[in-house]
């Protein structure tokens, strides 16, 4: 069995003891409750203080904790809201196009899959809450560069790769990519990243209009785009669900 790292449940157990209480503490209030040497508190307060976890008061000396925390919660209370928003108007769209169902969001270089509806049929499935997708690829992950500065930036930033022969890799034409997908609200994945595979997706956007999300149909590239086009009114279908969720985050109408 993996061994616990002290040094990480030292940091844990002083961001739990400085969310507990109603005021600032000391350096000798802290080593005391944890029972640490106060060199030993002080390196992990001053490493926790650098990295925004925890903050000094000028005036006292004393400790609190930061901004970077404050920052932290609300990204996962955003997923959490979500999630939560998308529920219903997700089942439907997966009940109406017959196809599975993802709802993603930037993390980590990457599109991870936060919330997935199964197809409404028989066939065997797995679930994809936690994968991660590629940026430049698929459609979740087009829509999110379109739409999201920081997305747009690492995904010109990084290693294009090709996965097919349909992969768009090019700084260039990728752009110009991202162009269409702004001017028509939507983006469309046929067998970039998987054979066989096709998507379309459209962007959520929260109570600020900031782009929080993506909401996608995947399916078989001959169900979601028979002859190399794209079905219409899963088109449709996807952009309508966007829109509800946005509306449910307090975006409004787009």
């Amino acid at each position: 069995m993996a061994k616990n790292i002290q040094s990480l449940e030292r940091a844990a157990a002083m961001l739990r003891l400085l969310a507990g209480g109603e005021r600032r503490l000391g350096l000798s209030d802290i080593s005391s409750a944890l029972g640490l040497a106060k060199g030993t508190a002080h390196g992990i307060l001053r490493t926790l203080q650098l990295e925004g976890f925890v903050e000094q008061d000028a005036a006292s000396g004393r400790y609190q904790l930061g901004a970077e925390l404050l920052r932290l919660g609300n990204s996962y209370l955003d997923v959490h809201e979500l999630r939560a928003r998308a529920l219903v108007w997700t089942d439907d769209l997966a009940r109406s196009s017959g196809e599975s169902v993802h709802l993603g969001v930037l993390h980590q270089h990457g599109v991870l899959i936060v919330h997935h509806v199964f197809r409404p049929d028989d066939s065997r499935q797995v679930l994809e809450v936690g994968a991660m997708q590629p940026l430049h690829s698929t459609a979740l992950g087009k829509v999110l560069s379109a739409y999201d500065p920081v997305a747009h930036s690492e995904v010109m930033e990084a290693e294009r790769r090709s996965f097919t022969g349909r992969t768009v890799t090019a700084a260039g034409d990728f752009e110009a990519l991202l162009d269409l997908v702004r001017a028509q609200g939507w983006a469309a994945d046929a067998e970039e990243t998987w054979e066989g595979v096709a998507a379309v997706a459209a962007p959520v956007h929260d109570r600020r209009r900031m782009p929080v999300g993506a909401v996608a149909v995947t399916g078989a590239v001959e169900r979601v785009a028979p002859g190399g086009a794209l079905r219409p009114e899963l088109i449709a279908a996807v952009r309508d669900c966007a829109r509800a969720v946005s509306r449910d985050l307090g975006a409004g109408r787009f």
